[in-house]
C-alpha cells in the first residue's frame, strides 16, 4: 500500500518541501476542494465555527485562518509541548490567526504574545484565549510583524507565514499572501530572540518555501528540520532556526 502521509528522507530543507508525489491527484483534489465551497457558496473563512483540534476548542471567525479546515495550524499546534517549550518561556506566536498556536503554547509557557495584522484575528485569539482559560497568559496584540514588540526580546518565536508572493487583497488574503513578508521578518528576527532563543517556522510546498529559507541564510541562522508531514497534493515543515553560536548575531 502506498503511504501519502510521510515524505521521504531528504538531505537538506528544500528537498523536505519538494515536489509532491502525485501532482495530478493533488491537482484534483484542490479542485474537488474548491468546487465543494462554491456550491456551498463559501469559502474556508467565511464560517463561525468551533473546531477541536486534540480535544482542545478552537473558536473561528470571518475572515480569520481556519487552522483545522487549512492544515498547516492544527499540525503547527499540535508540535508544541513541554519538550521544546521550556515552563519559565517567554513565547511570540506571529500572524497569530484563531490563536492555535498562542493556546497550545500557553499550556506550557509562563508568558505568550499573539500578533496579528488583521483586527479580526486579533479579536478571534482572544475569544480563544478566554475559551482555553488562558487570558492570564496569552496577550493579543494588534499590527504588523515585529512592530507590536519592539524591543522586546523571546525564548521561542513561532510563526506560520503567508506562503505566496504577491500584493494581498485585503485582510483575509493577508494569511496567504505579501510581497515582503519573508525579507522583513528575518531581518528582524534576530533583534527578539534572547541569546539562546530559537524560532519556529511553518512552510508549505503551496508557496515558495525557498525565498524564506534563503532569506534565513542570509541572516546568518542555522535551519533544521523540526517537524514535517505529507498530504496529496502538500508538503509542509516546520523548520528551526537559531544562530550556530548562542548568543552570536550575524
Amino acid at each position: 500500500m502506498l503511504d501519502l502521509t510521510q515524505p521521504e528522507p531528504a538531505s537538506s530543507p528544500e528537498e523536505v518541501l519538494g515536489p509532491v508525489r502525485f501532482p495530478r491527484l493533488a491537482r484534483l483534489f484542490g479542485k474537488a476542494l474548491a468546487f465543494a465551497y462554491g456550491l456551498a457558496g463559501k469559502t474556508p473563512y467565511d464560517d463561525y465555527r468551533l473546531e477541536h483540534v486534540r480535544g482542545v476548542p478552537i473558536m473561528v471567525i470571518p475572515s480569520v485562518f481556519n487552522p483545522k479546515a487549512l492544515r498547516t495550524g492544527a499540525f503547527f499546534a499540535t508540535q508544541l509541548d513541554s519538550s521544546g517549550i521550556p515552563s519559565g518561556a517567554e513565547v511570540l506566536d506571529m500572524g497569530t490567526g484563531s490563536g492555535i498556536c498562542a493556546v497550545f503554547a500557553a499550556r506550557h509557557a509562563r508568558r505568550v504574545v499573539a500578533v496579528d495584522i488583521n483586527r479580526a484575528a486579533v479579536r478571534c485569539a482572544s475569544i480563544n484565549a478566554l475559551l482555553n482559560g488562558l487570558e492570564q497568559r496569552i496577550e493579543v496584540r494588534h499590527g504588523d510583524l515585529f512592530a507590536p514588540v519592539a524591543g522586546q526580546r523571546f525564548d521561542l518565536i513561532l510563526f506560520n507565514p503567508p506562503f505566496l508572493r504577491g500584493a494581498p487583497r485585503d485582510d483575509r488574503d493577508r494569511a496567504w499572501r505579501s510581497s515582503d513578508v519573508a525579507e522583513r521578518f528575518a531581518a528582524g528576527l534576530g533583534d527578539h530572540l534572547k541569546p539562546a532563543g530559537a524560532a519556529l517556522v511553518l512552510l508549505s510546498s503551496f508557496g515558495d518555501p525557498a525565498v524564506f529559507l534563503e532569506q534565513f541564510r542570509r541572516r546568518g541562522f542555522a535551519i533544521s528540520v523540526f517537524a514535517e508531514r505529507g498530504f496529496v497534493n502538500e508538503r509542509m515543515a516546520i523548520f528551526r532556526l537559531e544562530f550556530p553560536v548562542a548568543g552570536s548575531r550575524p
